[in-house]
């Protein structure tokens, strides 16, 4: 059984500011992903221990754990790579003819992710996602660290919508972080999920 570790960031964590401060990028990543991190090991150690001595009574709790922090450490690893110094205004190429195609123009898209990161009831995730049936790109809300209702997205595009991610920085005034957020994306890194996604490969999706 191999161990989840915790990514190292590709840039240093004052280089976001001053949209997302190094405090809190410090905070956010050494910690709270940390956790998740953590979490996730902890509840695979249980469930092999389970498995050893025959005793399943705390499979349910042990599951449930393992897809919260799982989801964590999953959704953090995106949301890192998909944040740069250096964020485009916006994207170009296929993912820019993804996005028309899908939503008519990158304004209306944009204007629909924010308003899914703006109405997540709790804490949650806003993210710009490729549906593999339909062949779709989509825009979702995940609750907590899970995706609660559609099947088989990938993630493109993450946003971290938990209070931790902005608090110190922006306190309750959530508009003003998320449009922060559009200065810092890698364009690049999601056309590349992208490609990834509609070529079946995995590797770009997974820490």
């Amino acid at each position: 059984m191999t161990d989840f570790t915790l990514p190292e960031l590709d840039y240093d964590y004052s280089a976001l500011e001053p949209h997302i401060s190094a405090r809190i990028m410090e905070l956010h990543h050494s910690k709270h992903h940390q956790t998740y991190v953590t979490g996730a090991n902890t509840a695979l150690e249980k469930l092999a221990e389970a498995r050893e001595k025959g005793d399943y009574a705390t499979t349910p709790k042990l599951l449930k754990d393992l897809q919260f922090n799982l989801g964590g450490h999953t959704n953090h690893s995106i949301f890192w790579k998909n944040l740069s110094p250096e964020g485009q205004e916006r994207p170009e190429g296929e993912l820019a003819a993804a996005i028309d195609e899908y939503f008519g123009s990158f304004e209306a898209f944009q204007q629909q992710f924010t308003s899914a990161a703006l109405t997540i009831q709790g804490s949650g995730w806003a993210i710009l996602a490729y549906e593999p049936v339909g062949g779709n790109v989509v825009i979702e809300q995940f609750y907590d660290q899970q995706n609660g209702v559609p099947v088989g997205t990938i993630p493109l595009l993450m946003l971290d919508m938990w209070e931790h991610a902005f608090y110190l920085d922006y306190q309750n005034v959530k508009p003003d972080y998320v449009k922060a957020f559009w200065n810092i994306i890698n364009w690049s890194d999601v056309a590349a999920r992208l490609e990834a996604a509609r070529s079946g490969a995995s590797k770009l999706i997974t820490p």
